[in-house]
């Protein structure tokens, strides 16, 4: 009985580790997304005739 309680509770235990450790992964992902959009948006090429002439009047 006292290793069926054992393996019970090491188990118990590693299911914890592993949900605690996808959780992490999933808000480090989800923080990252934020920031590659921006990036992605900072490197994009201008759209066609955006940036083609000086507005000087601007």
């Amino acid at each position: 009985m006292e290793t069926d309680l054992a393996t019970s509770l090491v188990m118990a235990r590693s299911t914890a580790t592993r949900f605690s450790a996808q959780v992490a992964i999933v808000k480090a992902n989800r923080e990252m997304e934020p920031a590659q959009m921006a990036d992605q948006a900072a490197r994009a090429a201008p759209p066609p005739g955006q940036g083609a002439k000086v507005d000087k009047l601007a």
